[in-house]
């Protein structure tokens, strides 16, 4: 008899703790983007795990784009407080947009709970470019200033500030080409019509063949792009890109604000959130709530000196 109540006992304990550290209703993941993008596609990678750990449960992706995601973000405090609204945020894009100037909210108003991938910064050329190492690039950059053309997504972008950062880490001088897309950047870089471009490495190594990264943007090289160094390697302390994390209301309780920051590092640790990312090209990281001051402090003040160099809020 005992033995009989124990494994009852078992068997009633199971779904308690299989349910420990996930959400009670379904969780509505806001997306300031329209779909098929990069953030979209890592909350797919969000979904497809969280279901796994979570049976009990959906993740609804509901997407509110508009004004490269500004829409969104300004209404974000508008959201029901209940830890089970979420909303995708991008760095640099909300230090960026409110020194513009143009968006109806202010950094301090978003808030972050955890962050989760970036995307590195890399700087590409053409397969067939006669420049086949950083030190050529810089050579000929030098050599004639103005003439080099690098492209980009969009103006007053991450991939805008990383040019600018370029230009000014290793004093040249080369012309930044804005595209409305990565799609639109990849012919003109594949097709030889600009000489390069300032992007992220899931562009590099989902274009490799056609084109050829010279360096990246991260602590380590990529194990994607053994041979490619990284910035730091070539005498320059940059390790960045464009970040992606989740937010919530302002008025989100701090349990709330736990709860789901923990679920979202708890995501960040599953090997097939691991594999899925190292395929897209997403650098994984885990920032949470008690890093979270001193993070936003610094990518802050980075980005802000980046919009100096863009001259955002000189209008």
């Amino acid at each position: 008899m005992k033995k009989l109540i124990s494994v009852l006992s078992l068997a009633l304990l199971a779904p308690l703790a299989l349910a420990q550290g996930c959400p009670d209703k379904n969780v509505m993941y806001w997306q300031a983007f329209p779909p098929g993008g990069e953030s979209d596609l890592s909350a797919r990678h969000q979904q497809v795990v969280l279901k796994k750990k979570c049976p009990a449960i959906d993740t609804i992706i509901q997407y509110k784009a508009g004004a490269g995601g500004a829409l969104m973000w300004s209404q974000m405090n508008q959201l029901p407080p209940d830890g089970l609204n979420i909303v995708g945020v991008n760095l640099p894009h909300i230090v960026f947009q409110p020194i513009e100037g143009v968006v109806q909210y202010k950094t301090g108003d978003v808030t972050p709970v955890f962050w989760f991938h970036f995307t590195p910064d890399a700087l590409v050329v053409p397969e067939n470019s006669p420049y086949k190492t950083f030190a050529d690039f810089i050579a000929a950059a030098k050599k004639d200033p103005g003439k080099m053309s690098l492209g980009g997504s969009g103006l007053n972008s991450a991939n805008h500030a990383s040019h600018e950062r370029l230009n000014a880490a290793f004093g040249i001088k080369s012309t930044y080409v804005p595209y409305k897309g990565t799609g639109d950047m990849a012919l003109a870089v594949v097709g030889s019509q600009i000489d390069g471009a300032v992007t992220y490495t899931a562009f590099a190594i989902n274009n490799k063949g056609k084109t050829r990264a010279l360096a990246v943007a991260m602590e380590k090289r990529h194990p994607l792009l053994p041979d490619v160094p990284t910035f730091r390697e070539l005498g320059v302390d940059w390790v960045d890109g464009a970040y992606r994390g989740i937010g919530v209301p302002k008025s989100t309780p701090p349990e709330a604000r736990k709860k789901i920051a923990d679920m979202w590092a708890a995501l960040n640790n599953e090997p097939e959130m691991k594999e899925l990312a190292a395929k897209s090209g997403f650098e994984l990281v885990n920032v949470n709530l008690d890093q979270m001051d001193a993070f936003m402090k610094d990518k802050t003040r980075l980005y802000t000196e980046g919009a100096q160099r863009l001259g955002l809020g000189k209008k």
